[in-house]
C-alpha cells in the first residue's frame, strides 16, 4: 500500500469550476477500484445530499465501508494509483489522486458504523448522469446531525433537505434514532417550524424515547 504523509482537508486543492470533469474522472475511478475488488461501499457526503435534491458544492468523495472492509478498500485505491494514508485507524482512511481527497469511512459520530440494515436501505440515486448507491438518506440524517456543530452548520441544512427533498422511512428512522434521539428530535421539531412534513406521530414516539 502506498503511504504518503498524513495532509488534511485544508491542504487539500479546493476544485474551481474548470476543475469539475477532473473531480468526476476521480470518482469513476475510485468507483471502478472498488467495484474491481467486490467492496460493498455506500456513497456519502456532499455527493449523496446533492444527489437527494440539495443544491450544495462538494470537493472531496466520501465511501462509507464495513469496518472489516476498510483496509482492503485502500488498498483496492492504492492498487489504482491513488495515493494511500490510515489518517485514523478508528474511523478513517484516506486516499489521493490529482488533488482530489477521497474519504474512506468506517465510524462516523456517534459510533454509527455501517451493517446489513444500511445496505438493505441503500438507494440507488442519480448524481451527474451516474447511478450510485447512496446511504439510506435516514442514515444520511442521522449522521449529518450528529456531527454538526457550530461551524458546521451546512450538515443540519443537510439533514433538513433530506426532509424536504425524500421521501423519508420514518420507522426506519426511527430504528436509527438511537445514535442521538435528542438531536433527532431537535430537527425534527424545527423542521415542522418550517412547515416541512413530519408527522406528528414520530413527534410523540421520539418524546417518549428521549423523557419516559
Amino acid at each position: 500500500m502506498a503511504e504518503k504523509a498524513h495532509r488534511t482537508a485544508a491542504t487539500v486543492h479546493k476544485l474551481k469550476e474548470s476543475d469539475t470533469e477532473s473531480f468526476y474522472q476521480v470518482f469513476d475511478a475510485a468507483i471502478s477500484a472498488l467495484d474491481r475488488a467486490r467492496i460493498m461501499y455506500l456513497v456519502g457526503g456532499g455527493i449523496a445530499a446533492k444527489a437527494f435534491g440539495r443544491e450544495r458544492t462538494t470537493h472531496d468523495i466520501d465511501f462509507f465501508v464495513k469496518p472489516a472492509d476498510a483496509e482492503r478498500s485502500l488498498d483496492a485505491l492504492a492498487n489504482a494509483g491513488f495515493d494511500t494514508e490510515m489518517t485514523n485507524p478508528k474511523w478513517l482512511f484516506k486516499a489521493f489522486k490529482e488533488e482530489v481527497m477521497v474519504d474512506i469511512i468506517f465510524a462516523s459520530t456517534g459510533e454509527i458504523r455501517v451493517d446489513d440494515r444500511m445496505m438493505e436501505h441503500s438507494r440507488i440515486s442519480d448524481f451527474a448522469g451516474r447511478h450510485v448507491r447512496t446511504l439510506p438518506p435516514e442514515d444520511l440524517l442521522m449522521m449529518k446531525i450528529m456531527i454538526t456543530d457550530e461551524d458546521m452548520p451546512r450538515h443540519w441544512h443537510d439533514a433538513l433537505g433530506v426532509i424536504r427533498w425524500i421521501e423519508v422511512d420514518w420507522e426506519y428512522l426511527l430504528s436509527r434514532a438511537r445514535y442521538g434521539p435528542r438531536r433527532l428530535l431537535s430537527l425534527l421539531l424545527f423542521a415542522q417550524s418550517m412547515d416541512l412534513q413530519v408527522p406528528n406521530r414520530v413527534i410523540q414516539r421520539l418524546f417518549r424515547m428521549v423523557y419516559e
